[in-house]
């Protein structure tokens, strides 16, 4: 379950602007639940999702050598929900891995979808930068981190999250952590921006003792949105003035309910924040190998792509293990009709 901050590591979180009496909190007010939501409901149906919040056979995927990627321009690849791994000007970047086939600190729930957890750490190259963007169990898992950490040459994430990965046998010193709208140099060609998000935190009870966040990754020409996990709010369109355009914008599509509308995005809301970011792609993530949810396990992506075909907003929804190439290949096979 990782470890939260303690001592003068506490104390130093504790002075970001963002950090209030109980720990951090949203630029919006930001109920869990919606105003109507019913907790009983919510923990009833759970336990009681409908058979089609999994696919019903083993998704398509594809086995990319990720040790040797040869594109000169940056290259994608999606491994099921939010993970990913991006290859530009010979860096390696991975994003939020889970590779340990569930999403819970018990191994027999939140299992992966059939097809949807083939990549594993070994698959896996130095990774020169991993960017991590908040402590959930669907985002930072234990076994997958621990294996990895060989292979990590640096570490970005935001305030706090550095205690579980000390914990977890990390070197503080390859761990760089950032507050909202703070940019680190991550060498003499990229820098990284942590931008807020509206989402929330924690491995336990306790939320909020740990920041949440997006990233503006900049490498060479090229300008990436790294979504992380967010409600909809008027962040994007700020971020989008400020920092915008974006070549792509990677974002959260799926495990939303009307229950808990204000923390996830509603696929065609999807479609609005990558507008208001003035991005020129958007690839829609955090779906397709978990439940976390009681939508079709497809809804998510028939949703985002039919809003973006309404407005205009090309989208790439690649297969996992599928590469999307910058400039050059962009998938968009509606690969998910064929499951039956």
């Amino acid at each position: 379950m990782g470890k939260t901050p303690f001592g003068a590591h506490l104390e130093a979180i504790k002075n970001s602007p963002y950090y209030k009496k109980n720990g951090f909190e949203n630029l919006s007010v930001t109920p869990t639940m919606a105003e109507d939501a019913s907790f009983f409901k919510i923990f009833f149906g759970f336990f009681n999702k409908p058979k089609n919040v999994e696919p019903p056979a083993e998704l398509p995927h594809i086995k990319t050598d990720l040790k040797n990627i040869t594109s000169d321009k940056p290259t994608i690849v999606w491994f099921g929900h939010s993970s990913y791994f991006i290859h530009i000007d010979g860096k390696n970047i991975l994003v939020d891995p889970v590779f340990s086939g569930n999403a819970s600190p018990i191994s027999s729930m939140v299992k992966a979808f059939l097809g949807a957890n083939t990549y594993q750490p070994e698959d896996f190259p130095v990774i020169d930068h991993l960017i991590l963007t908040h402590d959930h169990y669907d985002h930072l898992d234990y076994k997958t981190i621990v294996q990895l950490k060989p292979k990590i040459k640096q570490v970005v994430c935001p305030l706090g999250v550095s205690s579980h990965l000390v914990y977890w046998g990390y070197d503080k010193n390859i761990i760089t952590e950032l507050d909202w709208w703070q940019t680190a140099e991550l060498d003499h060609t990229a820098t990284i921006t942590a931008a807020p998000a509206r989402h929330f935190s924690g491995r336990g009870l306790t939320r909020g003792k740990t920041l949440w966040t997006s990233y503006i990754f900049k490498i060479g020409k090229y300008n990436f949105y790294l979504g992380g996990d967010s409600g909809y709010d008027t962040h994007f369109n700020k971020i989008g003035d400020r920092f915008g355009p974006f070549d792509i914008a990677i974002l959260e599509c799926g495990q939303y309910n009307v229950a808990w509308p204000y923390i996830h995005m509603m696929p065609e809301q999807v479609v609005q924040a990558a507008i208001d970011l003035q991005a020129k792609v958007l690839m829609p993530v955090h779906w397709g190998k978990f439940t976390l949810a009681s939508h079709p396990w497809d809804e998510p992506i028939k949703r985002v792509t039919k809003q973006a075909e309404l407005s205009g907003m090309k989208i790439t929804t690649p297969m996992i293990g599928e590469p999307v190439i910058l400039d050059t290949n962009y998938p968009d096979n509606k690969w998910w009709g064929s499951i039956i």
